[in-house]
């Protein structure tokens, strides 16, 4: 059986002045990124794709390292369409996000729903597995879009999955029916 390791990239350098899309790891982030490579080791994966943000791309570049893998960058693995939305506050940001998982279908922050960002996020995800068939595949994303898929296809409450990740974190599917085999909510 094949896995699906999706990622939740490591922490952030956080910027409020910078778009969230924009921001680099901090230097706690890149340190985590070795003991994330370490827990994923278990896992074997045999390639590693990342998000185009910095965040993503520089966690993958230091798991993939440590673990002696290629990595690549993949279109259509970014994080929830939000760049007109301003920096708020940890309790503002909160509501807007459970706004998004409460209203799929309705446009409540940013430029994409829900719907659309795990359909853009899911159609990526099928493109990297085509493309890797016979492989454990990790995939360096976001908070969001990884709980919106992972709550779809494994039939979970992505907001409470999203609540529960933190930076970073990794969930397992099997490959091709998406079991959910583990989450690790922290590194």
């Amino acid at each position: 059986m094949n896995k699906l390791i999706l990622v939740r990239h490591s922490e952030p350098k956080i910027e409020p002045k910078v778009r969230a899309n924009r921001w680099h790891l901090s230097a706690r982030g890149r340190d985590r990124c070795i003991g994330l490579a370490q827990r994923l080791a278990a896992h074997a994966p045999d390639i590693m794709l990342s998000s185009t943000e910095p965040k993503a791309r520089e966690t993958a570049e230091i798991a993939a390292d440590t673990l002696g893998i290629l990595v690549a960058v993949a279109e259509g693995l970014h994080e929830h369409e939000r760049k007109s939305a301003p920096y708020v506050s940890a309790q503002q940001f909160r509501a807007a996000v459970e706004g998004l998982f409460a209203r799929p279908d309705e446009l409540v922050h940013g430029e994409e729903t829900a719907d659309q960002a795990r359909e853009r996020f899911g159609g990526a995800i099928k493109s990297v597995l085509d493309n890797h068939q016979e492989a454990n595949v990790a995939v360096v994303a976001h908070g969001t879009v990884i709980s919106l898929f992972v709550g779809a296809v494994a039939g979970i409450d992505g907001l409470a999955l999203w609540e529960r990740i933190g930076m970073p974190s990794y969930i397992v599917l099997s490959r091709p029916g998406f079991e959910l085999l583990e989450i690790v909510e922290s590194i």
